[in-house]
């Protein structure tokens, strides 16, 4: 029997390199391998529980669809959807949570990042995050997930809380695993940490026209360009980084080296790391383009991806029901 994927991306903003090479990437990877079915959901419930606007939420969930399928993925090969499309999901992640304590989950470290994001909006959902992201993968037995390292807390929950359920109840939940890809964390353009939509500055988004993206490396820090031993950690670091995912491993050492010797011109190398990353992302842009022109074949997608997922979902909640004594 094929393995199983689900894979998700928040319905928050625009997305950008990090979402495409740590999570498309492999999302891509995984569909075209013939040992997987692999199910793709937007988590636009995972949205509010941080603070949101929803405008936004409406427009955004929509668009993450869409960057979906402009960036290779195949509704004729994955499945597509909406999470709040399948609240089977809610329900789940409320049965999940009579296994798993209130210290076990105020202890992740994702927790505890986000309370200090967002100390005025500490909310149950917040707490029980992982819990729904448990759902969303146990309710389809999935036992591949393509995320960044930066997952691996939640997707222990989740195999504590497969074992926990298999334990009590006796049911056949796999422990699900990350799939992991080479962009798996992608370096923020501030000096410090990864991309993130929620940091004002740090990212280049999918849809960034090449003239954008030299600003915004343009304003990336750096240093003099030279030096004994080449900076790990900081801007040129991460710089560095980015050249190595979107240039390869041999560039990346070309400015290693040319830092510890006659030194690097940063603007050449921004200029060439930005048309490097345009090349990469101009074919999602053109397809997405073309996406918006047709927008009653985004509609059908949706509403069949929902009817898929659910047909799935359905049989998995019902296990867990009648274990549980409740149906």
């Amino acid at each position: 029997m094929k393995k199983r994927v689900l894979a998700a991306m928040r319905a928050s903003g625009k997305l950008h390199l990090g979402n495409y090479l740590g999570g498309v990437k492999g999302m891509l990877a995984l569909q075209d391998n013939p040992d997987y079915e692999t199910l793709y959901m937007v988590a636009d419930m995972h949205a509010v529980t941080t603070p949101y606007s929803v405008l936004e939420l409406k427009t955004n969930r929509r668009e993450v669809l869409i960057n979906y399928i402009s960036a290779g993925l195949d509704p004729e090969k994955s499945t597509l959807f909406l999470q709040s499309d399948v609240m089977l999901h809610a329900e789940l992640a409320f049965y999940f949570s009579s296994v798993i304590s209130i210290a076990r989950m105020q202890h992740l470290p994702t927790f505890k990042d986000k309370v200090k994001q967002y100390p005025n909006d500490v909310t149950m959902a917040l707490l029980n995050y992982p819990l729904l992201m448990a759902a969303d993968i146990l309710i389809y037995k999935a036992s591949k997930v393509p995320v960044g390292i930066d997952q691996e807390p939640h997707l222990e929950i989740a195999r504590e809380v497969a074992r926990k359920m298999n334990e009590k109840y006796g049911l056949d939940f796999p422990e699900p695993t990350r799939f992991a890809t080479k962009g798996e964390y992608v370096p923020s353009l501030l000096g410090e940490g990864k991309m993130s939509k929620t940091v004002e500055g740090s990212s280049i988004d999918l849809s960034d026209d090449i003239d954008t993206i030299v600003k915004k490396l343009k304003r990336a820090p750096t240093d003099l360009g030279f030096g004994e031993t080449v900076p790990q950690e900081g801007g040129v670091a991460n710089l560095l980084k980015l050249v190595e995912l979107f240039e390869g491993a041999e560039t990346r050492k070309h400015y290693e080296n040319l830092y510890t010797s006659t030194g690097i011109r940063y603007g050449d190398l921004k200029k060439q790391l930005a048309e490097a990353i345009f090349v990469e992302i101009e074919p999602i842009q053109v397809k997405r383009a073309q996406l918006e022109l047709n927008p009653a074949y985004i509609d059908e997608m949706i509403k069949v991806g929902a009817e898929k997922s659910r047909s799935i979902a359905q049989k998995t909640l019902l296990e867990v029901k009648q274990v549980m004594g409740l149906s």
